[in-house]
């Protein structure tokens, strides 16, 4: 097979060994086919691009080759069909029509349906298959060239040639006299690749001779890259005057006569640099202790310079061993549980590494402290590469979208491009999984009511055809997901008219468009005038937004009448674990999330009276409504003489919560409460302490949400 590479036990049964080479083989089975339709589109706007024919002809070889090396005979026989006429387009004897992309798509369907059959138990219509060859088959000129079909395949994209370089940079004299900042050149330098940067102090004299107009430190550095030494030079060009700059390449990938996994001996590394001379270096050696110890020791380089050679031997023992570990394997396929078990083990330890600090904290040993903080460094760097193992760019869903616009727009007679950006946003995996249902429905709202006809687009000034526009970019701890269309917008008025006639709202209410449109997220809720096969029986927008607070997200809308409409998804990196506010009222304690808190401020008793019985406070000029949590969930005892307000911003709208002390940020282990408790309101879930009690993690937008339901109905 093209692909697969697993070994079963030798007992196996010819059956039961196909059958363990069908499972492995279904991730890849799925994702060839997801591959095949992003290629087959994008062939259709580019029809002579060989390169996305190729692809094509690379995803129906290797279905054909692994599905029927696992026993998918019948499918195997059909891509060969379809990938013989795919080779006589390579080879200039066809020609790509929109006959042929759709006949290519439907095949496609097709054997996601043979596939179907067997892994999801769905009936599929095999008849359709020959029906489909046959078509194939007309289409073909002359003799199939399937003689030389397996010889022309595409040899493996070379790996980007990555360089690591040696850079020392020495700002001179004037060099802080000019306005320059050293941390400014350094950052710009990171953001080129993986970088180690050593600051040089050996040049900083003492107190007495010591000139604070001059940049005494210098640094090396350790990048490694795929842009050039001209792009390294280039973040320097406006210093070079008037300071010292030396970049070297000491090492390359692709280099065949290099050790992957050892690199230069310390005394090499300080001889190339000219830190250290070959005679003393003589010296040095003839002593039993370590070389670099003993160089610092007899005064021979100075420790920040053996201090930036033991660096650059780990930085290039670190990038050789990761691009021989990606040489060898790129990926490895785990299955989901698997990461899920992994994730809750680590969020237990996360709950246990807070139990060990306070421990640490309360009987203050220091060598307690001490293993304390390096478990807790350990903790975090296992969190953070477990949670990335999860990640997934949101561009695997992308693409789908591409098929669901053009079927859709062509049903309803109408022009539409989808134009994707930010594909390559990493999101949690099961977020992902869980978010591509309330897109399909929020796309096809979007073509449906949003894009005008053709005709009606150029009376009104716009090009016939429409454009929906799907991004996604990071925000904080958070991804924004928004779906945007230029077609007519929504109608307040008829927004305002359904609402009236459904109850929701009063004749005479006074409504910002803002929120006359979150009334179209009411169950049953549609302002079209006729029911059709996409929408128009109020299902859909009501349950995206469930879908969405589900997953502890939130959804905006905005539209400008005549000019299109947009809508914003708010949704978190992970489900697992946050950065929470630690908060106490009472003997009770709380979480709530951080991305939420913009800042937290006083409020005395005196400030309490100045809001004359309201729950508002006056933050610097501006008036803050606040939410006061003890009156809200019933906490008895006294309160503190000054209580804390900590301000969030849910939806924009800045809102206070009063509480009695802030204890500090902390690390949010999230777990469920359970079935009975799954729908109380204004908390989202709970977490484990150090101390071992529980804390209710708090669902802020609910809460405010809940607060104002009950001022406009009391």
């Amino acid at each position: 097979m093209d692909e697969i590479d697993y070994q079963f036990a030798e007992e196996d049964s010819p059956e039961k060994f196909a059958e363990k080479l069908r499972e492995a083989f279904k991730d890849e089975a799925y994702e060839l086919l997801a591959e095949l339709e992003n290629a087959l589109l994008a062939l259709e706007e580019d029809p002579g691009d060989l390169d996305v024919v190729n692809r094509i002809f690379r995803a129906l070889h290797t279905i054909k080759g692994s599905g029927g090396s696992c026993g998918f005979e019948d499918i195997a026989r059909f891509a060969h069909e379809v990938e013989t006429f795919y080779d006589a387009i390579r080879s200039g004897k066809a020609t790509v029509t929109k006959q042929v992309i759709d006949l290519t798509l439907t095949s496609r369907d097709q054997i996601q349906a043979l596939f179907d059959e067997y892994y999801n138990q769905r009936p599929a219509d095999t008849s359709k298959t020959q029906e489909l060859i046959c078509r194939f088959r007309e289409m073909l000129p002359g003799a199939s060239p399937a003689g030389a079909r397996d010889q022309r395949e595409q040899a493996a994209a070379p790996c980007a040639g990555q360089a690591t370089y040696r850079i020392r940079f020495r700002p001179g004299p004037d060099f802080l006299a000019h306005g320059m900042y050293p941390v400014f050149f350094l950052d710009e330098l990171r953001g080129l690749g993986h970088c180690t940067v050593v600051a040089q102090t050996d040049g900083i004299p003492y107190l007495e001779d010591f000139k604070p107009e001059i940049c005494h430190t210098y640094w090396d550095a350790i990048l490694t890259t795929d842009r050039g030494r001209d792009a390294i030079e280039d973040i320097f060009i406006f210093a070079k005057s008037i300071s010292e700059l030396t970049v070297e390449v000491i090492d390359a990938h692709g280099c065949t006569d290099c050790d992957e996994t050892t690199y230069k001996r310390l005394g090499d590394i300080l001889l190339e640099r000219g830190d250290l001379s070959a005679d003393d270096l003589q010296n040095a050696l003839r002593s039993k202790k370590r070389l670099g110890e003993t160089l610092v020791e007899t005064g021979a380089v100075p420790p920040g310079k053996v201090e930036s050679a033991l660096a650059e031997q780990r930085h290039v023992r670190e990038i050789r061993e990761e691009r021989r570990m990606n040489e060898e394997t790129s990926s490895i396929r785990v299955s989901t549980g698997k990461l899920d078990d992994l994730v809750n083990l680590v969020g237990e330890l996360v709950t246990v590494r807070a139990r060990l600090s306070q421990l640490a904290f309360t009987q203050n040993s220091p060598q307690l402290l001490s293993v304390a903080e390096e478990v807790e460094r350990l903790t975090g760097d296992l969190r953070d590469k477990t949670m990335s193992i999860r990640m997934l760019p949101i561009g695997t869903i992308f693409g789908k979208f591409q098929r669901l616009v053009r079927d859709l727009s062509s049903d309803l007679g109408k022009e539409v491009e989808l134009v994707a950006e930010g594909a390559e946003t990493e999101l949690d995996k099961t977020v992902i999984e869980r978010l591509s249902d309330p897109l399909v429905h929020l796309i096809r709202n979007s073509i449906d009511h949003g894009i005008e006809n053709p005709s009606e687009r150029e009376r009104t000034g716009k090009a016939r055809r429409g454009t929906v526009r799907l991004s996604a970019v990071h925000s904080g701890a958070h991804v924004l997901i928004r779906i945007e269309d230029d077609g007519k917008g929504l109608d307040a008025n008829a927004v305002r008219a359904k609402a009236v006639e459904r109850g929701l709202i009063a004749p005479d209410a006074a409504m910002s468009e803002q929120d006359l449109y979150a009334l179209v997220f009411s169950p049953g809720f549609s302002t079209a005038k006729t029911v059709t096969g996409v929408s128009g029986r109020g299902v859909g927008l009501d349950v995206v937004k469930k879908a969405i607070e589900a997953l502890r997200g939130s959804i905006e809308l905005q539209s400008k009448r005549g000019e299109g409409a947009s809508i914003t998804l708010k949704l978190p990196l992970t489900l697992a674990i946050i950065d929470g506010l630690l908060v106490r009222i009472g003997p009770e304690r709380f979480v709530i999330p951080l991305t939420l808190v913009k800042e937290c401020v006083e409020l005395s008793r005196q400030d309490r009276k100045n809001g004359h019985g309201r729950n508002i406070a006056n933050v610097r000029g501006a008036i803050l409504p606040y939410v006061d949590l003890r009156d809200r969930f019933g906490i008895s005892g006294d309160r503190p003489p000054i209580e804390q307000i900590v301000i969030t911003e849910p939806g924009g709208a800045r809102t206070g919560f009063v509480v009695d002390f802030v204890i500090g940020g902390h690390q949010t282990v999230i777990k469920n409460l359970g079935s009975f408790y799954r729908d109380v309101e204004g908390v989202s879930g709970a977490t484990i302490l150090g101390d071992g009690t529980v804390a209710l993690i708090l669902d802020i937008p609910k809460l405010v949400q809940s607060v104002e339901r009950e001022e406009v109905t009391s």
